[in-house]
């Protein structure tokens, strides 16, 4: 079997971008299938998944020589980055107590049509409702503590890449 860590550039940008889409359909499945509605921080958790995907696959096309590699790798962990902020975030409010009174607000698309871009991240970042209930877990943890992890590895796994000649 080959070992990951010899992979070539593109190989391992690939596995990386596979990884993205595997997440974004398990997030669906959970969406559609388990019926769990995703709260906003858990759309721009997918957001960030799929920014990361996104630059996975240029960088798996055109794989690029030097510097061109330490630039891919540096918006890959950008955005990996956000997702980190997005998802600790979220974990922080399921860490405190419940709120009676807390709201679900509106829904993000309709944020979206309606107030200006920092408005709606002023909204989605201070958390609604939805965002503290804990409706999913896998070993005990939530599933904002598995995207943390999985935007580690992945924004990792594109320093690991960059960094091989």
């Amino acid at each position: 079997m080959l070992n990951p860590l010899h992979w070539s550039y593109r190989a391992a940008h690939a596995s990386g971008l596979l990884a993205c889409v595997a997440l974004l359909a398990y997030a669906i499945h959970v969406q559609f299938d388990l019926h769990i509605e995703p709260c906003p921080l858990c759309i721009l958790q997918r957001i960030a998944f799929m920014a990361i995907g996104l630059l996975y696959l240029l960088a798996a096309l055109q794989a690029p020589r030097g510097h061109g590699r330490r630039v891919y790798a540096t918006l890959i962990v950008i955005a990996a980055l956000a997702g980190i902020a997005v998802a600790a975030r979220q974990l922080w409010l399921q860490s405190q107590p419940p709120d009676p009174f807390a709201s679900c607000g509106a829904p993000l698309p309709y944020l979206l049509q309606t107030l200006p871009l920092g408005e709606v991240l002023r909204k989605v970042f201070t958390g609604s409702g939805d965002c503290a209930v804990v409706n999913w877990r896998f070993l005990g943890l939530a599933m904002p503590f598995w995207s943390l992890l999985s935007y580690v590895v992945l924004g990792g796994w594109a320093v690991r890449a960059a960094s091989r000649r």
